[in-house]
């Protein structure tokens, strides 16, 4: 497994994250099978959120229950989870008391007294920056977040923030597979008229997370869109799905091992969050991590998946 150190933090962290978005109904054993399986894959990075679960803090207190993580056992792992989003609307809320409050319910669910890492969900069009600097530097002066960053942000919501906020943002978490990449495909496409693929959506955010040392967190990495099933095996991709295969074959790896290669490739150094519970998947998956695609293979991936390459 491929470690890096978290720009702007002393925290070494893998290339494959374990998102446990959909471990709410899981048996304890079930839970420690599956962070296990990605722990002995190298996987020490997980991902949380409070909304995730039937309830708030549902998934970070079926975690909590079940793995019961001694102080020892927790500095084994790099926890982090995200704030902001309100079910209850839905609406969003980047307010410095519902962040405060939202990462001390998290730190109670998850039986920690500490976050490796906090984002910000999903963009507030109410955002405050003073207000957000000042539960920053509240939660961090306690102790009880190490590191903060974003969620589907684009450039100019980034720097607002940065406007006011002293900690380096450390990550973007943004959605993007092989068949779902507008902000790669944008940038190859450039310039050229009449051709959707050229249209910017997001004001160039790959580029600007690689100037300022933000390391983009992949999710969503085998949907094929937004939430409308994978592409991998699916009949809507059968030459994506023909190459995968032959490379899969090629490097000996399972074909999720391709789609994850195909995303750590990329120079900007991003981690791939998976969202599978399958432990057998988290396996798969994680040997992509250092499944070295050559350029014409990476290229080869991108066009079987329906984009224009000049």
């Amino acid at each position: 497994m491929k470690t890096f150190v978290l720009p702007g933090t002393d925290i070494v962290v893998p290339n494959v994250v374990l998102g446990l978005m959909r471990i709410q109904d899981k048996s304890d054993e079930e839970v420690r099978t599956l962070v296990r399986t990605a722990r002995d894959a190298g996987i020490a990075f997980l991902d949380h959120a409070d909304i995730y679960g039937s309830s708030v803090h549902g998934c970070e207190r079926r975690f909590g229950e079940a793995m019961k993580l001694t102080s020892s056992e927790r500095e084994e792992y790099v926890i982090q989870s995200k704030t902001g989003i309100v079910k209850d609307g839905p609406y969003f809320d980047f307010s410095y008391a519902h962040i405060v409050e939202s990462v001390n319910g998290s730190l109670a669910a998850l039986g920690t007294d500490y976050l490796d890492i906090l984002l910000l969900h999903r963009p507030d069009a109410l955002v405050e920056p003073d207000e957000v600097a000042r539960a920053f530097d509240d939660l961090a002066a306690a102790g009880k977040v190490r590191a903060f960053g974003v969620s589907n942000h684009t450039p100019r919501q980034i720097d607002l923030l940065r406007k006011s906020v002293t900690q380096p943002i450390v990550a973007n978490q943004l959605q993007l597979s092989i068949t779902h990449a507008p902000m790669i495909a944008q940038g190859i496409a450039a310039n050229m008229q009449g051709l959707e693929q050229s249209l910017v959506r997001d004001d160039g955010i790959v580029d600007y997370c690689r100037l300022h040392d933000i390391t983009i967190q992949a999710w969503s990495p085998f949907q094929a869109g937004f939430f409308d099933g994978p592409f991998l095996g699916s009949d809507r991709y059968p030459e994506l799905n023909a190459v995968i295969d032959r490379l899969s074959a090629s490097y000996r790896v399972p074909p999720e091992a391709i789609a994850v290669a195909w995303i750590t490739r990329h120079p900007a150094r991003m981690q791939v969050v998976l969202g599978t519970t399958t432990p057998e998947r988290v396996a798969a998956a994680a040997q992509g991590s250092e499944v070295p695609l050559t350029r014409a293979e990476w290229y080869e991936l991108f066009r079987a998946a329906g984009y224009v390459v000049p």
